[in-house]
This record gives structure tokens, C-alpha cells and sequence, in this order.
């Protein structure tokens, strides 16, 4: 497995980056890539951005909006939270698993005491709350999977970024978007343990 620790945090490059790594560097059987952006939204490849954030909270706080190459909803980034690429020679049966792709996060939190669980199509949450979502983009017998951890993430501007349906999280039996998720540094303090940990998950 080729190890891609990426120090950037501009977040156009980052994303484009992942796509280069997953279309060019083909003579690699797995890559794996850690990074962190600054304030953005990421949003999935199909998805029509007026209707997924707000627009004048975005333009305000100058928060970058980038699309990405797989498909899912719009996720909010910044400097505390942590992001992670797998990107593996695959058959495409094994396309859009997502389980099999989150159990290393899952098994690496159990190590450090975290209990996680996957729930859904492709949601990651401690104690009911979504600390992590997934996404995955298939071409010619390659994944890509990618995840991003919430591990100390603000919050109060996820909530005001981006617009979610009140079905969506009252669906879960919750009344608003902060009540649904939850940020990993409530169980696990120190940051750079997380990423350690991460980061060798999958060279097992």
C-alpha cells in the first residue's frame, strides 16, 4: 500500500489530488491518503448546491464549496476534522460496500475505547450520533472510498452551512442537525492518537 500523508490544506487542490491518485496512479494496488481542509463544504457529484447549502452563510464566512467525484450528500470540513482515502484495485461486486471499507475505523476506535458502530448505508456514529459519512466513486475495476471523521469540529457552523431537511434528522428522533452528530474529541482528547491510528489501520 502506497502512503499518501498530505500537509495541504487548500481544499481544490486536496480534492483534486484524491481524483489524480485514483485515475493516474494505476500501478498502485492500494493508496491510502490523510488530509485536512480548511473551512468547505464538499459536495457529492450529482447534487444541486443551492439546494444543499446556504449560500449567504457560506459567502459570509468565506467557506469554499468543491465538488467531488463520488456520489453522497454534502459534508462540511474544516481544521478539526479528519479525512481519509482508500483507494484499491477492486471487482465491482465489492463497489459501494461500505461496511467493509469503515471496519478498520471501527475496529481502531475499539482499540483506543471508543465504541462505534456502522448504521445505515454509510454512516459511522457513536452513541446514536454521526461522527463520520462515506462515500465511494467506482471506474474500471478501481474504488475509491473516503470518510471524514468529525473528531472537534465547529459545530454551530456545520448546522449553519448547510441546509438539511427537517425529515432527514427527525427522521433519527432528534430536532436539529447538532443533536444528530457528535465530534470524536468527546471521547478521545488527543487528536494526533487518532491520526496515528488511522493511518495504520489498514496495514494489517
Amino acid at each position: 500500500m502506497k502512503y499518501i500523508i498530505n500537509h495541504s490544506n487548500d481544499t481544490a487542490f486536496n480534492i483534486a489530488l484524491e481524483e489524480y491518485a485514483f485515475k493516474h496512479l494505476l500501478d498502485e494496488d492500494q493508496i491510502f491518503l490523510l488530509w485536512i481542509n480548511k473551512p468547505s463544504i464538499i459536495v457529492g457529484r450529482h447534487q444541486n448546491t443551492i439546494e444543499e447549502i446556504n449560500r449567504d452563510y457560506v459567502r459570509e464566512n468565506g467557506i469554499e464549496v468543491v465538488r467531488r467525484i463520488s456520489g453522497g450528500g454534502a459534508v462540511y470540513h474544516d481544521l478539526n476534522n479528519l479525512n481519509y482515502t482508500i483507494i484499491s484495485k477492486e471487482d465491482e461486486n465489492k463497489a459501494f460496500d461500505f461496511k467493509s471499507f469503515s471496519t478498520p475505523v471501527i475496529n481502531t476506535l475499539a482499540q483506543l475505547g471508543v465504541k462505534a458502530e456502522f448504521t445505515g448505508r454509510n454512516d459511522l456514529e457513536i452513541d446514536g450520533k454521526k461522527f463520520c459519512g462515506n462515500a465511494q466513486a467506482y471506474i474500471n475495476g478501481r474504488i475509491m472510498h473516503h470518510g471524514c471523521l468529525l473528531f472537534d469540529v465547529d459545530l454551530s457552523v456545520l448546522a449553519n452551512a448547510l441546509k438539511v431537511s427537517k425529515d432527514k434528522f427527525e427522521s433519527k428522533g432528534v430536532k436539529s442537525v447538532r443533536a444528530r452528530v457528535t465530534n470524536i474529541v468527546n471521547e478521545l482528547p488527543e487528536k494526533s492518537q487518532l491520526k496515528n491510528s488511522v493511518t495504520y489501520s489498514w496495514n494489517t
